[in-house]
């Protein structure tokens, strides 16, 4: 879909649900793992690459507080796509370790994989040390290299391949819709084409309000809701400035280059409010979503 000879970051090590996400809409570039989502954004920042993926929400355990805080406070990027991609947790430990699997003394993943399969670990391990690691990908990986512990990882199929664990128990997560949402960030205000994406553009903005006082982040909302620009999610985030102090994250179903939108942002900006607009963008399906 991508022109080749780019070089697109991810979070990593490979075989995760990034790398998943990202191979689908990249399948001809160059990928390159990170270790944290800060690493992946840098990237980007410093001109090491030329895209970076890096997870953004779920639909079990709602956003990654990271990734927003990152892209508000400490860099200027824009999102050029989103990915949304189907998130199926199994059971897996070293085939060294099959006949053992139901003593398994360690379970290890992301921690958002681990609370996505909550009830399952609660009824099914109850007792057991949950431990988290930096991606599902890179909990396969050591129990890989674990052969002589009875340890398991929660984590997707595509990784208990690389890895050559055995699946012992399929889709332990909790909810049958756990779906993620990946951010392609880029230094450059564009967007990805349109193929195999849906039509209808998306922008997300962040924004802080002039005051505390009573109604002001109505009279936000209405700006927004008179000209009939539909948000498909708001939500706030700590400033990191004291108790009580707010930025609040935003998309909506609306290009930014539209009319109403560019009146929006002039209405905001004269009644104080400082809007920071990320892009406007595609929603990308992988072929698994």
């Amino acid at each position: 879909m991508v022109e080749q000879e780019k070089k697109i970051a991810y979070l990593g090590p490979e075989a995760s649900f990034t790398y998943i996400a990202t191979k689908g809409l990249f399948p001809d570039n160059q990928l390159m793992p990170m270790t944290t989502i800060p690493e992946c954004i840098d990237a980007v920042v410093e001109g090491k690459v030329e895209y970076a993926v890096v997870p953004l929400e779920n639909a079990l355990e709602g956003i990654v507080p990271l990734t927003i805080d990152y892209l508000f406070h400490e860099v200027n990027l824009y999102v050029v796509a989103e990915i949304l991609e189907k998130i199926q947790q199994h059971l897996m430990v070293n085939k060294s370790q099959v006949h053992n699997w139901q003593h398994v003394e360690e379970i290890y993943s992301h921690p958002h994989a681990l609370a996505q399969c909550h009830k399952y670990l609660f009824y099914r391990f109850s007792g057991i040390p949950l431990r988290q690691i930096s991606s599902t990908s890179a909990a396969a990986k050591l129990v890989a290299e674990s052969p002589e512990r009875c340890i398991a990882a929660i984590g997707n199929a595509s990784s208990a391949e690389k890895y050559g664990l055995e699946i012992v128990e399929k889709n332990i997560h909790d909810f049958h819709f756990n779906h993620t949402r990946f951010f392609v960030l880029s230094r450059h205000n564009t967007r990805l084409p349109v193929e195999k994406a849906e039509v209808n553009p998306k922008t997300t903005i962040m924004f802080t309000l002039p005051s505390d006082e009573s109604g002001t982040l109505h009279q936000v909302l209405s700006v927004l809701a008179w000209r009939k620009l539909n948000l498909s999610k708001i939500e706030s985030r700590p400033l990191k400035t004291g108790l009580g102090h707010y930025f609040f994250i935003a998309d909506v179903l609306a290009d930014e280059n539209d009319v109403m939108m560019k009146g929006a942002f002039e209405e905001l900006n004269s009644i104080g409010v400082t809007v920071k607009s990320l892009g406007t963008y595609y929603t990308h399906l992988t072929p698994e979503g």
